[in-house]
């Protein structure tokens, strides 16, 4: 199989710079600076293994690659992103006949829990995926990765529910690459759990890291704001205790060399200035779910606006002003 990973980021970089290193066939899309820098210099990606130099084929649309049978799209940008992307790669042919969107698997390694659907209407094989992953990219042609002795955890399954030998045949090339990938006919089980999880992501990008006894009761409420949605939408997920206990001793943070280590997705978006964020999809899912079960979400909803706002607007990372944190308490 060829992995084509559409989006070379933090996620994408990851994975397919840990495919590749093991003998598989990847190529990255990326675009602007960060395709010029692996065009011109190969994917930088720092593990706390070592810093490895890999010379992954990148090119910048479909336009540029004449797709195959045997090819696997794996989807890793955020959801803000995810139409435009469908939208190119559905329709391209594919050798031997028909289109992608009618051959080839689409796999979502992304956050929130929509890049399924948004798929489903133009692929008619979609896989979610489940990303545990420690990683970032800040700089074009650079990736890191502080997963270890697995570089991540990334469940696997149909959407909308179910296996088939192709997650298991991704599953192990995956596993051989230094990463766990159950194969679960739940998965989007275990993203509603990650979604859960990512809902302090806005909260840290606009006031910055969740320590101190305001920034943790802030994260708590908007947490308890999603369990409680979850439950009157009839959701299953599993716990975070759940969680914690699948990823065990597996996947623990540790350190990189000459890698300062920095926030999660939101906070590296603001960081990099893209001008846009994904709390859209994040917050915005628990807003939405509580909006069609007649649940408030006041805090999720505040800051799904704060960080669009900060997107928009290219305010510096973990800006906010502590008055204006504190006044989230109130809502």
């Amino acid at each position: 199989m060829r992995y084509l990973f559409l989006g070379a980021g933090a996620v994408g970089g990851t994975i397919g710079g840990r495919l590749h290193q093991s003998g598989h066939d990847v190529v990255l899309v990326a675009r602007g600076p960060h395709l010029a820098a692996l065009r011109k210099d190969g994917l930088h990606l720092t593990t706390p293994d070592g810093a490895h130099r890999l010379p992954v084929p990148a090119i910048g649309g479909p336009e540029e690659i004449e797709l195959r049978p045997d090819d696997v799209l794996v989807l890793a940008v955020k959801t803000q992103h995810s139409a435009e992307l469908i939208d190119q790669w559905a329709p391209r042919p594919v050798e031997g006949g028909g289109t992608a969107g009618e051959r080839l698997p689409l796999v979502c390694a992304q956050n929130g829990v929509e890049n399924e659907r948004l798929a489903l209407r133009r692929f008619a094989q979609v896989y979610g995926m489940c990303v545990w992953l420690p990683s970032a990219h800040l700089e074009p042609g650079r990736v890191s990765a502080a997963g270890a002795p697995r570089t991540g955890m990334l469940h696997l399954g149909r959407y909308p529910h179910g296996t088939d030998d192709l997650a298991e045949r991704i599953s192990a090339d995956l596993t051989a690459s230094f990463f766990d990938a159950p194969v679960t006919d739940r998965v989007m089980d275990w993203k509603y759990g990650k979604l859960l999880s990512n809902l302090p992501n806005a909260l840290e990008a606009v006031a910055g890291p969740i320590d101190g006894e305001l920034r943790m009761r802030l994260w708590e409420r908007g947490q308890a704001e999603g369990r409680a949605v979850l439950a009157a939408a009839g959701i299953a997920h599993p716990s975070e205790e759940e969680q914690r206990a699948r990823r065990g001793d597996r996947m623990t943070l540790a350190p990189l060399p000459g890698v300062e280590r920095g926030g999660g997705s939101s906070w590296q978006s603001l960081a990099r200035g893209t001008g846009d964020i994904e709390a859209d999809w994040l917050n915005g899912e628990i807003v939405l779910l509580g909006r069609l079960h007649g649940m408030p979400t006041p805090l999720n909803a505040a800051l799904q606006q704060l960080a669009g706002d900060f997107a928009r607007e290219g305010r510096p990372v973990g800006s906010l002003p502590e008055s204006d944190l504190a006044a989230l308490l109130d809502l």
